[in-house]
C-alpha cells in the first residue's frame, strides 16, 4: 500500500508498523499526539486475491461504510505481508473535500499532455496549454487561457472567457457572454448565455438560467467556508463558488453566494440569491408580491 508522509496525522488513516517495517494496522484519524506515526494511507493499493476474502468478512464501520482498510488490518493481524511503499510528498494530496477537486484539476492539468485536435473557429484565441477534443467546437470570439482542458463534443462560445484552471466535461455548453475561471464542468452541463462561474464545482447534466452568477470571494477578503456534514469547515481558499450536484437547473438570473452547496435535482427559482445549502430533489422558488395598476 502506498503511505505518504504528512503534516497532520490526525486527519488521515495512519499506518502503525512493526519493528521490520511492515504494516501492522491502519488507525483512521489518531489524536496527533498518540499517532503511531507521520504515514498516511494514499489511497493507492497493489492486492493479491486474497484481500476479496476479507473484503467479504468486514462490517459496517460506525461511519455505516465497508472499510477497505479493515481488510488490510485483517491481512496484516493473520501475519501475511503488508508492505508500505513510501510516496513522494509532492506527487499526492487529500481529496477528501469538494475544493480539493478543483487542486487535483490544475494538478492534472499542469502535468498533461495538450493538443488542440477539434474544431478552432477564425477569431478564437487559445493561449498557454490547452486541450480542445478531436469533436469538440471552439466558435468565434471565444478567448481561452491555459491551463485548460476542452472535452469531445463541447461547445465553446461564441465570445466567451474561459479562464486557467478550468475543464470542460463531454457535451457541455458554455455559451455567449460567459465567464468560466477555475472550475469543473462536468459531463452534459450547459452555461448557456451571460453568467459567470468561478472557483465552483457543477455536476453532470445540468442547466443554468441566463444571468447566472456563482459569487466566489468573500466582502472582507476572508477564508471561504463550507458546511461539511453539518460542520462549518474552513476552505483555507480565498477564492471558493458554489458546489452543484447532477441535473441542477437554475432559473435566470438565480445568485450562489461562496462556499454553498446545492443537491441533485434541485431547481432554483428566478432572481433567488442562495446563501445556504440546498437539499436534493427540492424546488426552491422566490416569493415576491407584485402590484398591477391601470394607467392614468
Amino acid at each position: 500500500m502506498g503511505v505518504v508522509p504528512v503534516d497532520h496525522p490526525e486527519s488521515y488513516g495512519i499506518i502503525e508498523q512493526t519493528a521490520d517495517g511492515k504494516v501492522k494496522r491502519i488507525i483512521e484519524k489518531p489524536p496527533a499526539d498518540k499517532a503511531p506515526s507521520n504515514l498516511a494511507n494514499a489511497g493507492v493499493y497493489c492486492f493479491g486475491k486474497d484481500v476479496f476474502d476479507k473484503i467479504r468478512q468486514t462490517k459496517a464501520s460506525v461511519r455505516g461504510e465497508w472499510e477497505l482498510t479493515d481488510a488490510i488490518t485483517m491481512l496484516a493481524e493473520e501475519e501475511k505481508t503488508v508492505l508500505a511503499a513510501e510516496l513522494a510528498k509532492g506527487d499526492w494530496f487529500d481529496v477528501g473535500r469538494p475544493w480539493d477537486l478543483l487542486d487535483a484539476n490544475v494538478w492534472a492539468l499542469n502535468r498533461m499532455e495538450h493538443h488542440v485536435l477539434g474544431k478552432v473557429e477564425e477569431g478564437a484565441h487559445l493561449f498557454g496549454s490547452v486541450t480542445v477534443a478531436e469533436t469538440a467546437r471552439i466558435r468565434s470570439g471565444a478567448y481561452i487561457e491555459g491551463p485548460a482542458f476542452i472535452d469531445e463534443e463541447a461547445d465553446v462560445g461564441p465570445n466567451c472567457y474561459i479562464r486557467s484552471g478550468t475543464s470542460l466535461g463531454k457535451k457541455t455548453r458554455v455559451g455567449n457572454g460567459c465567464e468560466v475561471k477555475n472550475s469543473i464542468i462536468m459531463d452534459g452541463t450547459h452555461v448557456g448565455h451571460l453568467s459567470y462561474v468561478g472557483d465552483s464545482i457543477f455536476g453532470e447534466k445540468c442547466n443554468l438560467g441566463a444571468g447566472t452568477i456563482t459569487a466566489n470571494l468573500r466582502f472582507d477578503d476572508g477564508k471561504v467556508k463550507m458546511t461539511i456534514k453539518g460542520k462549518v469547515v474552513d476552505s483555507g481558499r480565498r477564492k471558493l463558488g458554489a458546489v452543484l450536484g447532477d441535473k441542477v437547473k437554475t432559473g435566470i438570473k438565480a445568485s450562489f453566494m461562496p462556499g454553498v452547496k446545492v443537491g441533485t435535482n434541485t431547481w432554483v427559482g428566478a432572481n433567488l440569491m442562495v446563501e445556504r445549502d440546498l437539499p436534493a430533489n427540492s424546488v426552491v422558488l422566490l416569493k415576491q408580491s407584485c402590484e398591477i395598476k391601470p394607467k392614468k
